[in-house]
């Protein structure tokens, strides 16, 4: 099934069905950006908008952008600031925005679906301002050399969407190639999957 239609599939159902690793992204997205406040925030990726209400609150304006209609249309329903523009985008295409325009753009759960990651990252350092933050939230790599994938039920089957592998070096390459200095890097496990491998992988770049 290809991405875009799996995800369309997966909307109806992605806030209520048991996933740890939805929900640890959601507190890393929190935990690593408490305390801070941006003027303008570059969503990458939104979903049903699980990160869109927090960010909100510590941004003056918020561009939440996916390519599923279903996942853009759940987060839709679920908004309650004003101060957030949502809008359909394929992440992998020239993005729809001027240069220098953004002091904080992050992506979540998005880039195992995307195959080269030196396009994101020369976009990212296109449109954001100098000194902006470039927050990466990311399905370990460790889970990902296990074959571990985004997955769902659907009709008693289990569907898993397609996913391409990145190494830790190929993050820190593609920021390095950029323009994009790493400041921060953090390995995170659920409270429930504490004595296994870390669960999520998160960078902090900066222009």
């Amino acid at each position: 099934m290809l991405v875009k239609k799996a995800y369309d599939s997966w909307s109806e159902t992605y806030d209520s069905d048991i996933n740890l690793t939805r929900d640890l992204d959601e507190t890393v997205t929190r935990e690593s950006l408490k305390g801070s406040h941006f003027n303008a925030v570059l969503e990458l990726g939104c979903g049903t908008g699980k990160n869109t209400a927090f960010l909100s609150s510590v941004s003056a304006k918020v561009w939440a952008v996916d390519f599923s209609e279903g996942m853009l249309s759940k987060a839709r329903e679920k908004a309650e600031a004003r101060n957030v523009i949502f809008s359909l985008a394929d992440v992998t295409k020239p993005w729809p925005f001027s240069e220098n325009v953004f002091d904080l753009i992050l992506v979540n759960l998005v880039l195992e679906h995307v195959e080269d990651l030196n396009f994101i990252f020369s976009e990212a350092a296109r449109v954001l301002k100098r000194g902006g933050t470039f927050f990466v939230c990311e399905l370990h790599p460790f889970r990902q050399y296990q074959g571990k994938k985004a997955r769902f039920e659907r009709g008693g089957n289990r569907i898993e969407i397609k996913a391409h592998v990145h190494d830790i070096s190929g993050f820190l390459l593609a920021a390095k190639s950029n323009g994009l200095n790493l400041r921060d890097l953090r390995e995170w496990r659920h409270e429930k999957d504490q004595s296994g491998l870390p669960r999520l992988i998160s960078f902090r770049f900066e222009k």
